[in-house]
């Protein structure tokens, strides 16, 4: 399962992406936190009130929160949100929804332990595992999904009765902290910081130059 720290590499690549005018440190932590927001249900498995990768990692999370935005921006009268922070906030607030869908539950959903994306409607956990490629012999070949009786299915590593998420919490065995487990991990996670450093160093160029206009 990607680390914390990948989620939040993911989140800031986004922030870079889609922040556009509302770019600064405070955009920057609140789409960031978005993105790790989700593993925060190992504090609910820690106090059996939730599952690792199921408590937060569900799709409803991010839909709720779309829905709840959507409406106090676009339906009925003026907009709390714009009202106290401006277009600045609304901007805001949609990526870090977007963070918290694609970095936050995306990613984890993308590995072998899967999410409960259902949850709690369902309790099966499911994962986006497989490749994409062509082939000289067999054309396109994709294993992510497969198709059975006109239905996509994905595969599924178990229900919360019978899958365990290894997590630092996790009573008994060994407990580990992950924070970089791969190659594409670490290159990822260096994009990121790279990525960000570059991005204020050319915000700060643009707003000196235009001081001297």
């Amino acid at each position: 399962m990607p680390s914390t720290l990948v989620a939040v590499a993911v989140g800031v690549l986004l922030a870079i992406a889609l922040l556009g005018p509302a770019f600064n440190r405070s955009s920057v932590a609140i789409v960031a936190a978005a993105a790790a927001a989700p593993d925060l249900d190992l504090v609910f498995a820690l106090v059996d009130l939730g599952d690792p990768n199921a408590t937060l990692h569900t799709v409803f999370v991010p839909l709720l929160a779309a829905a709840v935005l959507y409406s106090d921006t676009r339906l009925g009268g003026a907009s709390r949100l714009a009202d106290r922070y401006g277009l600045y906030g609304v901007r805001v607030a949609w990526v870090a929804i977007a963070a918290l869908m694609i970095a936050g539950i995306g990613v984890d959903a993308f590995s072998s332990e899967g999410v409960a994306l259902l949850y709690p409607l369902s309790g099966r956990y499911y994962a986006v595992v497989g490749g994409f490629l062509l082939s000289t012999q067999d054309g396109i070949v994709q294993t992510y999904v497969t198709l059975a009786d006109g239905w996509i299915e994905v595969s599924s590593p178990g229900t919360l009765d019978t899958h365990t998420i290894p997590s630092p919490v996790t009573p008994g065995g060994d407990r580990r902290l992950r924070i970089v487990e791969t190659g594409e991990q670490a290159v990822l996670v260096a994009t990121a910081i790279v990525a960000l450093a570059a991005k204020w160093l050319v915000e700060r160029y643009d707003r000196l130059a235009e001081a001297r206009a």
